[in-house]
């Protein structure tokens, strides 16, 4: 769908290594449909077993059985938000993408869509192809994202939700988390307007509030002298059981007083931003994107 694969092919552009194509869904040769990982089962215990295994060769000791599900699903929400924001930051336009829709690479990280309809504003050129829906103002638009942003998450929470030591509530903050952070992350590569832009944004679509999402995705200011305010995540990875030092630097653990963070994580935002082409969930691999199917 042109209206929106070219919000994909920037996001390809910053960040090669999640490289989006517009295919029918796949579970063939390395990759998984994700309506079978919303079914739940073996599909997901296979997919968590994969991210165990991961775990256990980077950090040499094996997961705990929530420890791998929660990373396993981290490392699934992390981009699969970021179909939605993207176009919705850039075009003001959201994609209708229910599980069906989407299939992703287990291996690299890259994903197939197939909207299904997207949401934009009146005076957008693509109000009038084929699948758009107009909504009034940018509120309704923001509304819209969050609607098709439950639409796809809430049954990839519930097919992984046997394995993880995680209520409804805990899941939601963790989506939360996930829609901030990774359009925050991917707007900085795009410059430090872009960043600050994605922050105000981010603050409107999620100000706390707007159930089932928990929380908001609020941006602290920093204080005088005190170093970065940056936002801290609601809810933890739990890397910090493989590796204490490993911990994230938006972990609610290492938040210090009044919401401040020390130098050491401005220097890891910075370490961050030099991998660029790499995808951001803990310890990937680093092959090169997987093209059209």
């Amino acid at each position: 769908m042109p209206a929106i694969s070219s919000s994909y092919a920037r996001l390809t552009a910053v960040h090669p290594a999640l490289c989006v194509t517009n295919a029918a869904p796949r579970s063939d040769g390395g990759w998984t449909a994700v309506s079978d990982l919303a079914a739940g089962g073996r599909t997901v215990a296979d997919f968590v077993a994969r991210e165990a295994e991961r775990l256990t060769a980077r950090y040499g000791r094996r997961p705990r059985p929530d420890v791998a599900a929660t990373l396993a699903l981290h490392r699934y929400l992390w981009p699969a938000c970021l179909l939605f924001t993207v176009p919705w930051f850039l075009r003001h336009r959201v994609p209708r993408l229910p599980p069906g829709a989407v299939s992703v690479h287990r291996a690299s990280g890259a994903m197939t869509v197939r909207p299904e309809g997207f949401g934009c504003l009146p005076g957008d050129r693509a109000a009038r192809l084929p699948g758009a829906r107009t909504v009034p103002s940018r509120a309704a638009l923001r509304e819209e994202l969050r609607s098709a942003l439950a639409a796809h998450l809430a049954p990839v929470l519930k097919g992984f939700g046997p394995l993880l030591r995680r209520g409804p509530h805990a899941l939601w903050g963790m989506a939360t988390d996930e829609v901030a952070e990774g359009l925050w992350y991917v707007a900085g590569l795009m410059g430090e307007s872009e960043e600050s832009r994605a922050r105000a944004e981010l603050a409107a679509l999620l100000p706390g509030g707007t159930p089932p999402f928990v929380g908001a995705a609020g941006f602290p200011v920093p204080q005088r002298g005190a170093g970065p305010a940056r936002r801290t995540r609601l809810t933890c990875c739990l890397v910090y059981t493989l590796d204490p030092g490993a911990a994230c630097a938006a972990c609610p653990r290492a938040l210090g007083r009044a919401g401040i963070r020390s130098p050491a994580y401005a220097t890891a935002r910075t370490t961050l931003r030099s991998r660029s082409s790499q995808p951001l969930w803990h310890g990937s691999s680093t092959p090169g994107p997987v093209r059209d199917p």
